[in-house]
């Protein structure tokens, strides 16, 4: 018994070096951590959030590992390494892992994983992945080119009751903040889960200062549309944020605008012929524009003041009319063009040559309905939150036959079945031309009556200036232009926050700059936009992206039935935060150390028992 129990001791004892030499079989197997710590980690399952709950796995995970292992710790931040670390670093770096805006996909994880097998030179990799398995991150199904080489150990950890209520967009109903007037925000608020005892309450923060507020009733609905009113004094940036009082999850119970006055839009609208009265209904409709209509004979020589040039009922474009449009799309301003019907086709080409590489080839006198919008255009993307399927599309009478050059950079925003623009921005140098290829007046189609035609002319006044309403998303690579005509590679636009002076990715775009903000910070709130050697500070909002706050999870007896196969197994996660055992039973040191005991205790029973005399 005595000799039995050493042998079970050495064996216990011996684990690393029989597991070094089944690792010269099995190959340089690496060994991966995936710590899920998006937003919805945070829903509570008991007293502790989900997070917690992996987290302390995670840990037991590393701190009762073989000694001498090493492991590759990811979330949603960062890698901790992109090399294998002790087992004491990373167990410092799991419990120091909190909650973050930044989210990534199993797709993603799995590329990273790839990635890191490569650089540390191993054949196989174990990915070890503590998440709530949301739908948003996880497919039903795996890509097994993903999973070559790679051992998935799925362990979930979710909430049994996870509730939230959160803000899921909100606009100005008119096109610019008005000064001393009142303006309405149209708010929209979505429930997920179990609805709350009692109405929530919106409120309305403006600079600091509650300015408004109201009850949210969902009812039997899953969605609250309210309004609320508010009245600003100067023309300075405002911080707008909406706040509900949700108790369950709290990242995503805010919502900002920015938002400012511009008073200085001005239109220059050049009629040949009498005004056009829906363009003047059009800026006319609000004050934050100032429209300045006049026959196209007496034009004003400088053009510089202008946000938006707008050539109604053109004709013909002389020498003189083609240098000065060719001047401004030079200084980066916006130009549209709604011709006029003539056989004279010549006059408009000798004019447009002076512009860019136009040219009209005829006048198509069918009538048809435009049949596509190109939604990722810079006039198309904000006017809707999702471009509706049923949508009613502008219908010409007649139209122009216009072909660009290379040169001219044509983009089609709304087009006819056989390609022919109806309109079309082109770039041929730092400003916006968009041409309409029929004129805008009820005789040569309904275009001016239609949805479209106001929004369209807001956005064309407003690009040259920059915006002056911003509520950006993070993670949907949204660009912020700013108008900054001495912008160089040493003057570059920084972003500056709450201890943060970043310099995003930034491309050159006409007269100014687009700042890619949501690749430089992920953490929602309000952020300011200005070069290095100081200058005009333009103010910006940063909100969380909302797939976070749609609490829908995959169902692990589901999963299990299609993520399945030899390099696929499931573990159990208990609220202490212990991983139960896998499919492979106990291992051998512990079996060998339970030998021991056994060994040593019928040992010491044979010395006990009492001694049999003859």
């Amino acid at each position: 018994m005595r000799l039995l129990f050493l042998a079970a001791l050495v064996l216990a004892f011996a684990q690393p070096f029989f597991i070094k030499k089944n690792s010269k079989v099995a190959g340089n197997k690496l060994q991966i951590i995936y710590l899920d710590n998006s937003f919805s980690m945070s829903a509570k399952k008991g007293a502790r959030s989900v997070l917690d709950i992996g987290r302390e796995a995670a840990r037991k995970q590393v701190q009762h590992a073989v000694p001498s292992s090493r492991f590759l710790l990811i979330t949603n931040d960062k890698p901790l390494s992109y090399r294998a670390e002790p087992a004491d670093k990373v167990w410092r770096a799991i419990n120091a892992t909190e909650v973050t805006a930044s989210t990534k996909t199993i797709d993603q994880i799995l590329a990273i994983a790839q990635s890191m097998m490569q650089n540390e030179g191993g054949k196989e990799a174990d990915l070890y992945y503590y998440s709530d398995f949301q739908q948003n991150a996880f497919p039903a199904q795996p890509d097994k080119n993903l999973l070559k080489n790679i051992t998935f150990f799925g362990l979930p950890v979710q909430s049994d009751d996870a509730a939230d209520i959160y803000i899921d967009t909100a606009f100005l109903t008119t096109p610019v903040l008005q000064t001393g007037k009142s303006n309405t925000l149209v708010v929209r608020t979505h429930m997920s889960g179990k609805p709350p005892k009692e109405n929530p309450v919106l409120n309305l923060v403006i600079n600091g200062q509650v300015k408004s507020a109201a009850s949210l009733n969902f009812a039997d609905k899953n969605e609250s549309v309210d309004t609320l009113s508010f009245q600003v004094n100067n023309t300075n940036w405002q911080s707008i944020e909406l706040t509900v009082n949700d108790a369950g999850m709290r990242f995503d119970d805010t919502f900002r605008i920015t938002a400012r006055s511009s008073p200085n839009l001005s239109v220059l609208v050049l009629n040949e012929g009498q005004p056009n009265p829906y363009i003047q209904a059009a800026f006319r409709a609000y004050n934050g524009f100032r429209l300045n209509p006049v026959d196209i004979a007496t034009a004003p020589k400088e053009w510089k003041e202008y946000n938006l040039v707008i050539l109604n009922g053109i004709t013909h474009i002389d020498e003189a009319l083609g240098k000065s449009l060719n001047d401004a799309l030079q200084q980066g301003q916006s130009i549209c063009i709604f011709p006029g019907r003539t056989p004279n086709l010549q006059a408009m080409n000798d004019g447009l040559k002076q512009v860019g590489d136009l040219h009209i080839d005829g006048i198509d006198t069918s009538v048809q309905t435009a049949s596509s919008l190109q939604q990722g255009s810079a006039l198309v993307k904000d006017l809707f939150e999702k471009i509706p399927d049923n949508v009613q599309l502008p219908v010409a009478n007649w139209h122009y036959i216009i072909t660009a050059g290379l040169s001219a950079n044509q983009q089609s925003i709304l087009s006819f079945r056989n390609g022919d623009p109806l309109l079309a921005r082109y770039t041929p140098s730092r400003g916006q031309l968009y041409v309409c290829a029929t004129s805008a007046d009820l005789q040569s189609g309904n275009f001016p009556g239609s949805y479209f035609f106001t929004p369209f002319l807001y956005e064309m006044a407003m690009q040259s200036g920059g915006s002056s309403i911003y509520a950006i998303t993070a993670g949907l690579q949204q660009p912020v232009y700013l108008p900054l005509t001495n912008a160089t590679e040493r003057n570059t636009v920084h972003i500056y926050g709450k201890n943060t002076d970043i310099i995003p990715a930034q491309r050159a775009n006409g007269a100014g700059l687009d700042i890619f903000i949501d690749q430089a910070v992920q953490q929602p709130g309000f952020y300011g936009l200005c070069q290095a050697g100081g200058g005009d500070t333009t103010q910006v909002a940063l909100n969380q992206d909302k797939h976070e706050s749609q609490l829908v999870f995959r169902d692990i007896s589901a999963l299990k039935s299609e993520w399945k196969g030899e390099n696929i197994k499931w573990l159990n996660i208990t609220d202490s935060g212990s991983i139960s055992d896998s499919e492979d039973g106990l291992p051998p040191w512990k079996i060998c150390v339970f030998l021991a005991v056994v060994m040593l205790a019928a040992e010491t029973w044979l010395l006990a028992r009492p001694k049999v005399v003859a």
